[in-house]
């Protein structure tokens, strides 16, 4: 390809996926819009990581010394079974493992789970796991994060994939949604 074509063909990607970003970001800001006000006030959780279950769920200790498990915002990481998915969760055990914790959550999963925004010092724990390549931006609750979140959770798995980071190194590396749904027992 020379390099004027290959020009025009990076400027048409890029222009695509600008078209579909502000589509998702349109449609996430008028979903979050028609949200109740209750459905949308951020609680904050403190405390120390205690443990992990995979690379994407972790406990937590309160002050109070409960428990709580946290699913992590905006992310699937793979599941243990799959590719990187024991290097997912030794990412994020090096990240957050007995560390104090701030958490932003705003809801419950249907296993009672918080799903929560994990920061350390400030800084963004989940972001951190796609930026590495060991997880994936959960796209289908886009809708849950900011716009700014949506954002830089969009360009670091972009990043990711490009460098082929991680999970990225693999020729077709399989969604953890797939791979849970493939393992489903069909009745």
């Amino acid at each position: 390809m020379s390099g004027v074509a290959a020009s025009v063909f990076a400027r048409a990607v890029a222009s695509s996926l600008r078209a579909v970003f502000v589509g998702i970001v349109l449609s996430a800001g008028a979903a979050w819009c028609a949200l109740p006000a209750a459905a949308q006030q951020l609680n904050r959780l403190a405390g120390e990581v205690v443990g992990l279950a995979d690379g994407d769920t972790v406990t937590v200790l309160d002050a109070e010394r409960t428990q709580h498990k946290i699913r992590l915002a905006g992310i699937d990481a793979p599941e243990k079974s799959q590719p990187f998915g024991n290097r997912s969760r030794q990412h994020l055990a090096d990240l957050v493992l007995r560390q104090q914790v701030a958490v932003e959550w705003t809801k419950r999963d249907r296993y009672g789970r918080i799903v929560g925004k994990v920061l350390v010092r400030g800084k963004d724990v989940c972001l951190a796991q796609v930026a590495a390549g060991l997880a994936w931006h959960y796209k289908a609750y886009v809708w849950e994060q900011s716009a700014e979140d949506q954002a830089e959770y969009l360009a670091a798995e972009t990043l990711a994939r490009s460098r082929q980071q991680g999970l990225w190194r693999e020729p077709e590396p399989m969604a953890p949604w797939d791979f849970r749904r493939a393992r489903r027992p069909s009745n």
